[in-house]
């Protein structure tokens, strides 16, 4: 391999020693006959000299040539035919060993470079050396590594896990810091492809098909009054015909839009969600509610072809054998005439009466207005028929049941829309593309953000083909139809960063709270979401507070920091260029944690409680249901039809005044994937992906202390779960509020808060 410096050194006449080396890596999840060719490729092209090379690269520079130095190139040494397990004992990762040739006065290994001269890719774990004296030095690199010359012919770089602020960089890493966050904020120009670990923004100017139909044009969410929004990965596809403004949007077929290190690392429910709803299109109304209840007693028969041919279709060469066992998990495959989609019976929370709730001061006033009523007469043009919340009937008790079928209906569509897409999702993805332009992954605060922001931009790429865009799952589903992504665009202009930590959401929201209190919460609090959720703030507050601190002893040090300061600023000016309000100035240490708390918190927790009770709650038609097909029939229409029903059958009238059966069968498939968790999550106090991520004990045992702090919060939780007295905290039929428990398994669980947004 040729240096990686404008100036190599030349010191022959110097001794070298040896330092061994141990790479952990996995593959691309095959079949066994396409693993096999793929390996047999990969030795094949090490017998002919086409190896991985890897060298390191010391902290240090040589005085006497103010070059880096560099250690010998070095060869992953192992069978790339026969698969060796571990050392962690994980069959499904490989372990090679490497033998480096240094000069004696080389110092501390702090760069390693790799060029990857196979045809095919693989991810590396990690990678450790070990010294001769001294602690190992770990190299966390949990990255895709495609072959060279997919790079320009420049190897890949990798930094130790001692990290440290820019101005604090060894003289011998100055060079590959800099250089690592230039390739990968690009040029701004030319189409992603799939080896690319490109990020840049763009806007949402991909959600309409006009060239597909004209029906299918949507407007550009991006900095205007009318429609602002944040900003999306930028992807450099073409442009449709019929507007040069607008770009050619993703398809369910396309595996690029984002950079490959977001892509999921192991295949989850959701990544063949496409596949699952196509295979369960229907026509037919509910006729009463025990078609409702059918789907969780007897299921919904599927063509076993047409379910694998979606799922074949929709899944790369990887992750088909795991989509097809995925497939087996959420169907009873025993049937003979189709597969068997029973969907598990969702728990329902009974409210208490009104006048309960008056009484006990618990009575909560939800207003979507202000998000329906600019678009209510679009809307009811359109198979869906929508009030602005505020729906007062005469005091007939069918049309008082009316109403609260259409403030159901609206809550399910601002639930969805803004509380769930744009409050954490969507927010979240500007975050995510600064971080990596502008953090280096020395940076601790890339270190710190990273396991927040694992899979998010892979969701959101799948939802942005087949849940938000033009016809897709939201817009045949909810009662928004083609307006969905402008309201949550209209929404998106009340946002405001500094009002998305907890205890300034609650304020605004009236719930009141002590800002004086330093830790734990307000256990007299009527609202389980604020009294949970203050005790796992405050914990992510402490964390976040000892992290800072170790790093950043005053506010010249914060105000000092280049990376830092680029990274907000690119947030505010161009993530989110829409929002100008709201933003905090970095200015020191306390603002720092503000920001860092809030992100963790939206990532995690607030994602957690807007995601994972869905299907509790909503996985019953009538008690949410996201499409309202008729509006209430006034008083002085006698005549018509629809009043003549509404009192003669009111069953079906009701089954036809929401969702056809198979809307909400394709809601309930989508809710159903959300809300469970993967096999392999990694949840809030957890850090098992990347289990290197720092080699400084004061922080690991800050870490651990976090750890602890949730364990305590999530015992506090279940011990009020089971207080009497808190009625509130399990509703009528006894049923208690766990979305923010920390842990859980996997399955749907109506539990556990994972690091990130990752579904």
């Amino acid at each position: 391999m040729e240096s990686f410096f404008p100036h190599k050194r030349d010191r022959a006449d110097v001794p070298l020693v040896e330092l061994k080396a141990t790479a952990v890596l996995r593959r691309r999840s095959l079949t066994w006959l396409a693993d096999s060719f793929f390996r047999l490729e990969d030795s094949i092209a090490d017998a002919l000299g086409n190896d991985v090379e890897c060298t390191l690269v010391s902290g240090e520079i040589d005085k006497d040539s103010g070059v880096s130095k560099e250690s010998k190139v070095a060869l992953m040494e192992g069978s790339w035919l026969f698969r060796t397990k571990s050392e962690s004992g994980n069959n499904d990762k490989e372990s090679y060993s490497l033998t480096f040739m240094v000069e004696e006065d080389f110092g501390e290994p702090g760069g390693m470079l790799i060029k990857n001269r196979h045809r095919n890719w693989f991810f590396l774990e990690y990678s450790t050396i070990q010294m001769p004296l001294g602690s190992d030095v770990h190299f966390q690199c949990s990255s895709w590594i495609y072959n060279y010359r997919d790079y320009g012919g420049t190897p890949r770089v990798f930094f130790s896990n001692k990290m440290c602020l820019p101005n604090q960089t060894p003289k011998g890493l100055v060079h590959l810091r800099t250089l690592e966050l230039e390739q990968l904020r690009g040029s701004g120009t030319g189409e992603r492809k799939e080896p690319d670990r490109v990020y840049d923004y763009d806007v949402y100017n991909d959600l309409g098909d006009a060239d597909e139909d004209e029906d299918l044009a949507r407007p550009i969410l991006r900095g205007s009054e009318e429609y602002p929004y944040p900003r999306r990965c930028r992807t450099g596809r073409g442009m449709t015909k019929a507007d040069p403004n607008s770009e050619i949007p993703t398809k369910l077929l396309d595996s690029v839009s984002i950079p490959r290190d977001e892509q999921f690392d192991h295949i989850k429910t959701s990544n063949f969600l496409v596949s699952l709803i196509e295979s369960t299109k229907g026509n037919d109304d509910f006729d009463s509610f025990l078609d409702i209840k059918n789907l969780y007693d007897d299921g919904l028969k599927i063509s076993k072809d047409r379910l694998n041919a979606n799922a074949s279709k929709r899944e790369t060469d990887y992750a088909r054998k795991d989509a097809f066992e995925t497939i087996r998990e959420l169907t009873d495959d025993d049937s003979e005439d189709g597969t068997l989609l029973k969907f598990p019976l969702p728990q329902i929370l009974q409210d208490m009466t009104v006048t309960e709730a008056m009484e006990k001061n618990r009575l909560y006033i939800i207003d979507y207005h202000d998000v329906y009523f600019p678009y209510l007469q679009r809307i009811n043009k359109l198979e869906g028929k929508a009030y602005a919340t505020l729906v007062t009937p005469n005091g007939d008790s069918v049309h008082w049941e009316l109403a609260k079928i259409h403030a159901n209906i609206n809550d399910s569509g601002v639930h969805q829309l803004v509380s769930h897409w744009l409050r954490t999702h969507c927010v979240i993805e500007p975050f995510i593309i600064a971080t990596d332009r502008q953090l280096s992954a020395m940076h601790p605060l890339y270190v710190l953000l990273v396991p927040h922001f694992r899979n998010t931009m892979s969701i959101n790429a799948l939802a942005t083909k087949a849940l938000i865009p033009a016809n897709g799952v939201i817009e045949k589903t909810f009662s928004s139809g083609k307006y969905s992504m402008e309201m949550s665009s209209y929404a998106y202009k009340n946002w405001r960063f500094d009002e998305q930590s907890l205890r300034s959401d609650l304020l605004k929201r009236c719930v009141d709270t002590d800002p004086n209190e330093q830790k734990g919460c307000h256990h007299g609090l009527p609202y389980p979401y604020a009294v949970d959720g203050l005790d796992i703030w405050w914990c992510i507050n402490e964390w976040v507070k000892d992290y800072v601190n170790h790093f950043y002893k005053d506010a010249m040090v914060v105000q000092g920091d280049s990376e830092l300061q680029a990274w907000w600023k690119e947030v505010k000016e161009v993530g989110h260029a829409d929002q100008k309000e709201g933003w905090l100035d970095l200015k020191g240490t306390s603002e720092l944690v503000e920001v860092l708390t809030t992100l963790i918190w939206i990532a995690s927790a607030h994602h957690a409680a807007v995601n994972f009770g869905q299907y509790a709650y909503a996985g019953y038609l009538p008690n949410k249901p996201t499409m309202g097909r008729k509006l209430i029939p006034e008083d002085d229409d006698s005549n018509s039809d629809d009043r003549q029903l509404l009192y003669s059958s009111p069953i079906p009238y009701f089954m036809r005044a929401w969702s056809r059966q198979s809307q909400a069968v394709e809601v309930m498939a989508v809710i159903e994937i959300l809300s469970t968790h993967s096999s392999d999550e990694e949840y809030l106090g957890e850090r098992t992906k990347m289990p290197f991520w720092s080699s400084d004990q004061e922080l690991i045992q800050a870490f651990e202390r976090f750890g602890h702090r949730l364990k305590t919060v999530e015992e506090s939780i279940l011990q009020r779960n089971r207080d009497p007295s808190l009625f509130n905290r399990r509703g009528a039929v006894n049923l208690p509020y766990t979305l923010l428990i920390p842990s859980s398994h996997e399955g749907l669980t109506g539990r556990g808060m994972p690091n990130s947004t990752s579904i």
